[in-house]
């Protein structure tokens, strides 16, 4: 294949669910087994049947990343994710400096497997931080004591990663002004170079969803989450992190490259339950459910569940959407006269920075950030 192919592993497990999360996971009790061990059985080799299946079609490819994500991936054996990278390397021409990330909880991460994880070439980490205020982490059912975050970044750090980043989310219920700039005062005091953050959302059918529904929770007013935003960036920018997507900022060399890719529109492979992938201007996503997944893969079936290929609009619609999230933003040549029009109403307003503009680029504000769907929606009419 003429493009490098990223690969996204996902572990489907977590001790327990947080209640705003709709992530595709799974609980030991919703498998119906007493711990993470029992119900992720045969769970790795499943992960590298469908790696030998990716083989078959895109042997020899260059792959430049390696994420796993969940889920919680360091509940499992570091040498069990070890085995997934074997795989890929046994299978595909992995680049000499690949990056290969894994998400961990900080509460249940140890040096042990941060250390072993090191040895067979893991170099980034990613844990979730969420808040430093008790009391927002309470309303999102996270169970990990914001000290466990401190701990754990100076593992990661003594264990010879170069890169460590922390995943914050703000607009939360109860979560004032005040809270939220204490959080990020936190967060920068971590040795870190790389911070996502996110705005809550209410997705449908999760606890959370049913709390606010009941008005047990209330969301707080667009203008205060909008204001956290701002207040981010501003403290992010003082301390030497730069935007280079609408939610992540990092110190210069920090930035995810795995997730770059998805946003240049780069090929993926996705395994796991629920996993999704992306070749040749085609997309399909694998069945939810770890039992399923697993018994089809060891049948010698495929895993996936739907697909859909893009058409030249479709792919229009997406190189616009993701290129606009992005520090970069799109080129001036690459937007028809309607489109141009379209950026100088925004550049008027404020939304598209008039420097950038001058030298031949649409990019997003502080301001404009924060109506980014929108200026994408206007440029897709």
């Amino acid at each position: 294949m003429s493009q490098g192919l990223s690969f996204y592993i996902h572990i489907p497990y977590c001790i327990r669910r947080c209640g705003y999360c709709d992530f595709n996971t799974y609980t030991p009790s919703e498998l119906k087994g007493p711990d993470i061990a029992s119900v992720s059985t045969d769970y790795i080799d499943a992960a590298i049947l469908e790696i030998e299946m990716a083989a078959q079609r895109f042997g020899g490819a260059d792959v430049p990343t390696i994420f796993f994500g969940g889920g919680t991936p360091s509940l499992l054996p570091a040498r069990d994710l070890g085995r997934v990278v074997s795989a890929i390397r046994n299978n595909f021409s992995i680049a000499k400096d690949v990056e290969i990330t894994i998400e961990v909880n900080p509460d249940s991460v140890t040096m042990d497997f941060l250390s072993e994880a090191r040895s067979w070439g893991a170099t980034r980490i990613s844990m979730g931080m969420q808040s430093a205020s008790p009391h927002v982490l309470a309303v999102l059912d996270r169970t990990h004591n914001p000290g466990n975050v401190t701990s754990a970044v100076d593992m990661a750090r003594r264990a010879g990663y170069a890169h460590v980043s922390v995943d914050l989310i703000y607009g939360s219920p109860g979560e004032s002004v005040d809270d939220w700039r204490e959080t990020v005062s936190s967060a920068l005091a971590l040795d870190i170079d790389h911070i996502s953050a996110y705005a809550l959302i209410v997705e449908e059918g999760t606890k959370f969803a049913k709390k606010v529904e009941r008005g047990e929770l209330e969301m707080p007013p667009e203008d205060e989450t909008a204001e956290k935003y701002l207040a981010i960036d501003a403290a992010l920018r003082e301390a030497g992190f730069d935007w280079y997507e609408l939610s992540n900022w990092a110190k210069p060399g920090g930035e995810c490259r795995h997730n770059i890719n998805y946003w240049n529109g780069a090929q993926w492979w996705g395994v796991g339950p629920g996993a999704h992938s992306f070749i040749d201007n085609r997309r399909w996503w694998n069945v939810k459910h770890p039992q399923t997944y697993k018994k089809l893969v060891a049948e010698g079936k495929s895993p996936e569940n739907s697909s859909e290929t893009l058409s030249k609009d479709d792919l229009a619609l997406e190189f616009i959407m993701l290129r606009m999230r992005m520090r970069n933003g799109i080129e001036k040549s690459a937007l028809n006269q309607e489109q141009q029009q379209t950026i100088e109403t925004f550049l008027s307003s404020g939304h598209i920075d008039s420097m950038q503009w001058q030298l031949g680029r649409a990019v997003l504000t502080p301001q404009g950030r924060l109506i980014a769907d929108r200026v994408v929606r206007e440029l897709s009419l």
